[in-house]
């Protein structure tokens, strides 16, 4: 079994502007920044035959190129039970299409279909039982992140693997758009 998912990597010159934003939430595990990426598509356990199969309808997938912004902040949870903070993806049709082709690729490849809406982020920082209003003042804080437009002509099926520090993801395969 292998755990995936296809994601869009963040650039180095977006990244590096999040990473001075990663201060200000008590126990916060900040995530570094080579771990910054916009999924498209968990696919999560998969056995190695399911992945061959998922990696070839990804290889299917085709595209153009497009742009991305990445604005504003928020969190995942609710009161105590919040457990990341994001940075948002503005509105792209282009993203939406590309993640539903990821979604079709998995059903083709005959795993199960995801039912959650589609929410596109950079999650920045994984959180445990944390003060509500310390999230709040780092929402506040943060509320206005634009960074500049950044070019996507390719996507990756990634592995993620649980390490001491935290979850670790290997760039498997790429494709061009």
């Amino acid at each position: 079994m292998i755990r995936l998912f296809a994601a869009i990597a963040v650039p180095e010159e977006i990244g590096e502007p999040l990473l001075r934003r990663q201060h200000g939430l008590p126990g916060a595990r900040w995530r570094p920044l080579e771990a910054f990426h916009i999924t498209l598509r968990f696919y999560g356990d998969v056995q190695e035959r399911v992945a061959e199969d998922l990696d070839l309808e990804l290889e299917r997938i085709t595209g153009a190129p497009f742009g991305l912004t990445l604005e504003s902040v928020g969190a995942f949870g609710e009161g105590p039970d919040i457990h990341a903070v994001w940075a948002g993806v503005a509105e792209n049709e282009r993203l939406q299409v590309l993640a539903g082709r990821c979604e079709t690729a998995a059903r083709r490849a005959k795993l199960t279909a995801d039912s959650r809406a589609y929410r596109p982020h950079v999650t920045m920082a994984y959180l445990r039982r944390p003060d509500p209003a310390d999230v709040a003042a780092w929402i506040q804080t943060n509320a206005l992140l634009r960074s500049p437009a950044f070019a996507i002509d390719r996507f990756g099926l990634y592995s993620s693997h649980q390490t001491a520090e935290g979850s670790r993801y290997v760039l498997e395969r790429e494709y061009r758009l």
